[in-house]
């Protein structure tokens, strides 16, 4: 009894060291980022020689312009958390990585690391194709900083990990892609650094070997002597592994702190990002009387799939949206419509070829719903097609038109109630049930 009250307490002192958005302030800071700027100079005017060059200085042309990257960037990270940055792509995430990684100095402000700092910011970054697995794990150790000795410490689970014990005395050049990805992460992961900082990697390898990263992951969650720092566009990601997140747009720091916040943040801004885009695609298509969007024709000039109920959306709701199409030609013809999940992949759900029959000939509007209630937190796009019946066969239809690209719609689940949005539908929806066991 007396042995079984000393491993609760065990545990519950090990739980209570996990560092979370609640506690993480008690703990030391290992990364201080300081008013960080940073730009780079794009040339604009090149001088073919020295007198073009002396004309140009004396005119006070400069042959360059200067793009800033990153604007008064500040922030701080604690020891054992697994912190996120998000941003749209050109914001500054990568540029504010290599700066931490000491790829690039910053212009202006400061960067302070404590401990040892292991950085995977691209995939297989100097590995040599003619040097064994063996051989690139050494020369990638060696990179990072460590000695032969903290290398042999720590070969045999790199290895392991990276489940190539066969082919670490082959040529890397003999290696397939997959077998490169997995060994370069596995050096990474398993360097046994203070903070691992990593650019878009969690997605690597086959399924299989994303799930032994997703469960190497959680596991380093919880322990509180090691800090990653993460930039992904997979919200989820942020969701199940980050005790606090940053989002970067334009180069400065818009949010930081709760991750819920953050991951909300930065998929409203996608959503309008991409509504601007579809409202200037409009417009070029609306002055060239020629042109016609991607799927469409002279048939059908305009089909498009529009949000009627707000883009984010919770299981809770149910998503309305509106198909608009201009079909003059006499006869029957259908709207189908397909239900794509963006970060899967494949089809979620497709109405069929004949389920929508359209009473109205000409410029016109149907309305659609759909309920969210099965799904787990995910981005989806809906695809609508305007279809023909085929002729001779009663059951096929022929595709006039399809609402691709800036004429499709999408929409996203955000729910507090899915806990893990790894598969498509959620455990509320849908169970495993033992029956017996033999």
């Amino acid at each position: 009894m007396t042995q079984a009250i000393e491993q609760h307490d065990a545990a519950a002192d090990e739980a209570a060291q996990v560092v979370t958005i609640d506690n993480y302030m008690e703990q030391p800071v290992v990364l201080d980022v300081n008013h960080v700027e940073k730009w780079f100079k794009l040339p604009t005017e090149q001088a073919t020689g020295l007198k073009q060059a002396f004309i140009n200085w004396t005119k006070g042309i400069k042959g360059y312009k200067k793009q800033q990257v990153l604007k008064d960037v500040t922030f701080q990270v604690h020891r054992g958390e697994f912190f996120g940055i998000v941003g749209r792509n050109g914001g500054g995430k990568s540029t504010l990585l290599k700066i931490i990684s000491q790829i690039y100095y910053p212009n202006s402000g400061s960067v302070h690391v404590e401990g040892k700092l292991v950085p995977f910011i691209e995939l297989g970054v100097g590995f040599n194709p003619e040097l064994t697995g063996r051989e690139n794990v050494y020369l990638n150790g060696a990179l990072l900083g460590f000695t032969p000795e903290e290398v042999d410490a720590m070969y045999d689970d790199i290895v392991e990990f990276a489940e190539l014990e066969d082919f670490m005395d082959q040529k890397l050049k003999n290696y397939s892609s997959g077998m490169q990805v997995r060994l370069a992460f596995s050096v990474a992961i398993k360097a046994q650094g203070d903070i691992l900082v990593l650019d878009e990697v969690l997605a690597v390898g086959d399924e299989a070997f994303q799930r032994k990263c997703d469960d190497y992951f959680t596991k380093v969650r919880q322990d509180p002597t090691k800090t990653v720092i993460l930039v992904t566009h997979d919200m989820s990601a942020v969701k199940r592994y980050c005790t606090r997140a940053m989002f970067i747009q334009d180069g400065e720091v818009a949010v930081i702190g709760d991750k819920e916040s953050v991951a909300e943040r930065y998929t409203l801004d996608n959503l309008e990002a991409e509504k601007r885009k579809k409202e200037q695609e409009r417009a070029r298509i609306a002055n060239d009387p020629n042109a016609y969007p991607n799927g469409l024709n002279a048939r059908c000039p305009l089909l498009r799939t529009y949000a009627i109920s707000s883009p984010m959306c919770t299981t809770s709701d149910r998503f309305r949206f509106a198909v608009e199409y201009q079909y003059d030609e006499p006869g029957d013809f259908y709207i189908a419509i397909a239900m794509n999940d963006i970060r899967r992949g494949g089809i979620t759900f497709d109405s069929g070829p004949k389920r929508f029959k359209m009473k109205h000939h000409g410029h016109h509007v149907a309305i659609f719903e759909i309920p969210l209630a099965l799904f787990n937190d995910g981005e989806f796009r809906l695809i609508a097609s305007l279809r023909t019946p085929t002729p001779g066969d009663g059951t096929m239809t022929d595709a006039v038109a399809v609402a691709l690209d800036d004429n499709s719609c999408t929409f996203v689940i955000r729910d507090k109630d899915n806990k893990d949005s790894y598969a498509l539908i959620n455990d509320r929806s849908l169970e495993f049930v033992e029956i017996e066991q033999r």
